[in-house]
């Protein structure tokens, strides 16, 4: 037989694409339209429908950038449609297929109620089926005007991503709005062809099937009348019958199908916005389930949710009653998608506990996984949370993007720092937004790492990031797949029983352990610094506020716990950790409100925090210390005087100066407390780091030295660095100024100012207390640069194996050396509060209140000798999506901790974070718990969320060894319960002897105890 594909190919493309596709809608009629432009922000219904509207004349330019237009749409179906299939068409002038980022609109009947949404892929609204003819047909329709803010790709910056700056110039021309027949018969045919001429373009050359594709395509097509497609549409099905029931091998693979509609929570578009998409995309899901019966949709982020129950009841009853027919399924368990690197330790575990908790009130149901697949990275902590919220599997997808290693495995045992396991997967199909397509599908076999010990994956199909989600030709698609020779097989499932089947089949799948570190987007450690900043102090205000609001609760008559709005205050700070929000990778806009949220969520947890010192009555300064430590150290009184005192971990004491330590000398640039001797420079570094207690000098170079780097990724601006940032810079050795700021018997301090750049300015306080070994570095900068990153580095005299920096409850070790290409690719990481580097018997550790962007690095010098240096991330300046990103005023503060342990760096991180609090109050009451032993640190301390007045401690062993300890209450406590996260009860803890609370801890373990109060 000869050889003829090329001819059968291009004569089916050109068919399918030029008669087939067109002749879907048999025949249309236009709508009358009127248009009212709504000024400002949206408009509820019930302005709208009351609103002026204008006659609008289709090819008309509509809708400034982020505004919102209403449409009243009108018409009647004509008598001979009787017996079809009549739809509205709707085509507002999309730009692409993309769903996301563009125009979308809210269709409604006259009353309000949401019918469905129209977007490029789903542009139709059903009208009636069967048509009887002469029905009246009227909507308001709800358009928005969002522009592409990424229509360029990346190739520089736009003012479109802030209402502020985007003009109002119009950006769509209406082009549709139609009632129309469609021919079914078409609509088929047409998603036969898309099935069969993907299959056959994926199948080798010199496979059987292939050939048998395409000549069925050839005598199919012999058959389609050009005359009148309609009539000999059914005849050409016919002949394609035999080709698609034909069914797969028995070996085939199959992919567990589930709807998915990827809500970015704020990305390329403000909050704002995604409150209006999560009720367009949840109207046409709900819509889909009535029409397809075996549909399942997953869908994540409880907040997104409490939305749409808020914004559109009738949306929220739909997905209630989708709920209860089990195709609609809650899934994720969290708040939001958060970031999976930078939210705290209690954070994470606040994001399951209110996400799980929303979905077990509303629904009824305990949701049983962590779906987070489009977070840059994971931390290692996530199995040991996921388990103690009551997860039985993980899922993510983003590894799959790495720029260097191919992740080994897709399902797999995740093992976490502190040993706990979950069972993990992550599609092969390579996307969250899957369609079927025939690459997708021969993607997912080819990618599948577990073949021979398993034979399924996951797939998510639907369109995101900007929602849509799954359409009814993606459901077509798998109806022709589900038993398909030469395809993998689909078959639609709840996530659920995907991991059921999937971990009954391979149980004994391999195990990773340790982060899921990803090889892109490092950058997200460090961009939008003012919202990374605003969050890290979001969440230790909440620990304060959460610790002194349970102390008066205990010992202050007539005060009542602010139950409510810490709630609401813990939600807006889960809100903004949202993985394009706090990642800093979002457009200005949705920095703007962002950084505005911190500052009022600020405001009211220091009110919160000042009105519980209050209750305890007034009589004289007090100092208040939130940390799980003891400490001693230099503190202000209201006046500014410094102070040295001694408080209790979790507790208060007078301010009353302790035995004063070793004074503080300032002699010239030099600072000596006794512990550490500091010299500065004339060019403002660190020339010496003298720790007095070990007689040994710390730096191995210039310390604090802050180098400018040309910083310009490939591609994905604010989420990347590449690696050749490293290879142009400037080091800022020239200050305008070094003097002494502060001399005092217990504070030193030396101001070191620089001007550089584009009109940047730096001013750094390097400070040295009594009886303190850490040496801070405050620093305000007033930044200008654009595509530029400011490092600040610390070469220390140290051969240190690996870098050990604090993740949630815990820390990681990063090998220092680049032996592999696994090593290599770990050139930017990111770090809470600490990093901490050491050789055996000696440790330094760099500390910061708002830094996660680190590098480590390790060089031998001529004299034998190896260093090992630190380097903190504190800037950059891209310019896409944001191009003021990062410009303007920050303030922050780092240090220096010469001779540190794990233990200590764990201390002086919270220290530095949680500064001791100065308040007039007349109370000394207990602290409410104490810790004997070491490596035991308590995260939070609070009353029990269902109103009992329990108290719940969260601790954890923060060393990574065995811990041995005893915790006692400040107030009479009747027992002890271990909990898991949601404080459901796993066990009771007897008290020994003295009434303690026995404490034993592997090595990272996470501990609740609910505290029974008598």
């Amino acid at each position: 037989m000869h050889d003829e594909r090329r001819r059968i190919e291009e004569r089916v493309a050109r068919l399918h694409t030029q008669r087939i596709k067109p002749a879907t809608y048999a025949s249309g009629v236009p709508m009358e339209v009127a248009a009212w432009q709504a000024p400002g922000e949206p408009v509820s219904f019930e302005e709208a429908a009351a609103a002026p509207y204008a006659p609008f004349a289709m090819d008309t330019l509509w809708g400034p950038p982020w505004g919102t237009t209403w449409f009243r749409m009108s018409g009647r179906v004509p008598a001979e449609w009787a017996g079809r299939r009549v739809e509205a068409v709707i085509d507002l002038g999309f730009a692409g297929d993309w769903p996301g980022n563009q125009a979308e609109a809210l269709v409604h009947r006259t009353d309000g109620t949401p019918l469905k949404a129209v977007n490029p892929l789903n542009q139709y609204v059903p009208v009636a089926h069967p048509a009887v003819g002469g029905e009246e047909v009227e909507y308001l329709v709800e358009a928005a005007s969002n522009p592409d803010v990424l229509a360029n790709g990346f190739a520089g910056p736009t003012p479109l991503g802030d209402v502020r700056t985007a003009g109002d110039r119009r950006l769509y021309t209406f082009r549709r709005a139609d009632l129309a027949v469609l021919d079914e018969q078409v609509w088929h045919l047409d998603l036969d062809l898309q099935v069969l001429r993907e299959l056959m373009a994926e199948l080798g050359e010199h496979e059987p099937r292939r050939h048998e594709i395409a000549h069925a395509l050839d005598r199919a097509m012999d058959l389609l009348d050009l005359d009148d497609i309609s009539a000999s549409a059914p005849a050409v099905r016919d002949a394609l019958r035999p080709v698609l029931a034909k069914p797969a091998h028995a070996s085939a693979h199959l992919v567990s199908g589930v709807g998915h509609a990827h809500i970015d929570t704020a990305w390329l578009w403000p909050i704002r916005e995604t409150k209006r998409k999560t009720s367009r995309t949840f109207s046409n899901v709900t819509a889909l389930a009535d029409e397809y019966e075996e549909f399942v949709f997953a869908c994540s982020q409880a907040q997104q949710y409490e939305w749409v129950r808020d914004n559109h009841p009738h949306v929220w009853e739909r997905i209630k009653k989708s709920v209860v027919k089990g195709q609609w399924a809650p899934v994720g368990g969290m708040w939001v998608e958060a970031d999976g690197n930078l939210p705290g330790g209690e954070a994470l575990a606040r994001q399951l506990v209110h996400g799980k908790r929303f979905f077990m009130e509303h629904f009824g149901i305990e949701t049983r996984g962590v779906w987070l697949p489009d977070s840059f990275g994971y931390t290692a902590a996530y199995p040991q949370l996921a388990k103690l919220a009551g997860n039985e599997w993980f899922l993510t997808q983003k590894i799959s993007w790495n720029q260097t290693n191919a992740f080994p495995h897709h399902t797999f045992w995740w093992e976490g720092i502190d040993g706990t396991r979950i069972f993990t997967h992550f599609p092969p199909i390579d996307t969250y937004n899957a369609r079927f397509s025939g690459e997708e599908m021969a993607g997912a076999v080819r990618n599948y790492a577990e073949k021979g010990g398993a034979t399924r994956s996951l797939a998510p199909f639907g369109w995101g990031d900007g929602g849509g989600g799954p359409t009814r030709e993606i459901m077509e698609r798998a109806r022709r797949l589900r038993n398909l020779e030469g395809s993998a097989k689909v078959e639609i499932e709840h996530p659920d029983a995907f991991f059921a089947k999937a971990r009954a089949e391979y149980p004994d799948a391999p195990v990773w352990a340790g982060e899921l570190y990803l090889e892109l987007h490092r950058a997200t450690y460090t961009t939008q610094a003012r919202t990374k900043q605003g969050n890290r102090r979001s969440e230790h205000l909440l620990r304060e506020a959460e610790l002194w609001a349970t102390t008066a609760a205990l010992h202050a008559p007539g005060y009542s716990y602010p139950y409510e709005r810490l709630d609401r205050l813990w939600k807006t700070v889960l809100l903004h950790q949202f993985h394009d929000i706090l990642p800093g990778s979002s457009i200005a806009w949705v920095h703007r409100e962002a950084e505005a949220e911190y500052a009022r969520v600020a405001g009211e947890l220091r009110d919160l925090t000042g009105e519980a010192i209050a209750a305890l009555g007034s009589g004289g300064p007090r100092v208040f210390n939130t940390s799980p430590r003891d400490r001693a150290e230099v503190v202000r009184t209201p006046e500014g005087a410094p102070v040295y005192v001694q408080v209790p971990a979790n507790g208060s004491a007078p301010l009353t100066p302790a035995a004063a330590p070793h004074p503080v000398t300032v002699s010239g640039r030099t600072l000596e407390n006794g512990i550490v001797r500091v010299q500065v420079a004339d060019d403002g570094t660190l020339s010496s780091v003298y720790d007095l207690r070990s007689d040994r000098e710390v730096l191995a170079g210039q310390g604090n030295l802050l180098r400018l780097h040309t910083d310009l990724p490939n591609c994905w601006d604010a989420w990347d660095i590449d690696k050749h940032y490293r290879n142009r810079y400037t080091d800022l050795l020239e200050p305008g100024s070094v003097t002494v700021a502060e001399e005092h018997p217990l504070v030193g301090a030396i101001q070191v100012i620089r001007s550089f750049g584009k009109g940047s300015r730096i001013t750094q306080t390097i400070t040295v207390r009594a009886g303190s070994a850490r040496i801070d570095v405050e620093t305000d900068i007033d930044w200008h640069e654009t595509e530029k990153i400011l490092k600040a580095g610390f070469p220390v005299d140290l051969r240190a194996p690996h870098s050990s920096a604090e993740i949630q409850f815990g820390h990681v070790q990063r090998p220092t050396h680049t032996n592999t290409t696994w090593e290599a690719a770990r050139f930017e990481v990111s770090g809470h509060r600490w990093v901490h580097i050491a050789e055996p018997g000696y440790g330094v550790a760099v500390i910061n209140d708002s830094t996660y962007g680190h590098d480590i690095t390790r060089t031998v010098r001529d004299d034998g000798g190896t260093t090992t240096t630190v380097r903190l991330s504190l800037v950059r300046a891209p310019r896409v999506p944001d191009p003021e990103a990062d410009q303007g005023r920050h303030r922050f503060t780092y240090a220096l901790l010469p001779g540190a342990s794990i233990d200590d760096a764990v201390a002086e991180g919270y220290a530095l974070n949680l500064p001791l609090r100065v308040a007039d109050s007349a109370g000394e009451p207990e602290p409410v718990v104490s810790v004997e032993g070491e490596g035991v640190t308590v995260e939070a301390v609070k009353l029990a969320d269902d109103g009992s007045e329990d108290v719940v401690v969260r601790l954890y062993e923060s060393r990574g060894g065995r811990a041995h300890g005893v915790l006692r209450t400040g107030f009479p406590s009747t027992g002890a319960q271990v909990t898991d996260l949601l404080e459901r009860p796993l066990g009771e803890v007897r008290a020994d002897a003295s009434g303690g609370v026995p404490l034993t801890l592997r090595p990272f373990q996470i501990l609740t105890l609910r505290l029974r109060r008598a």
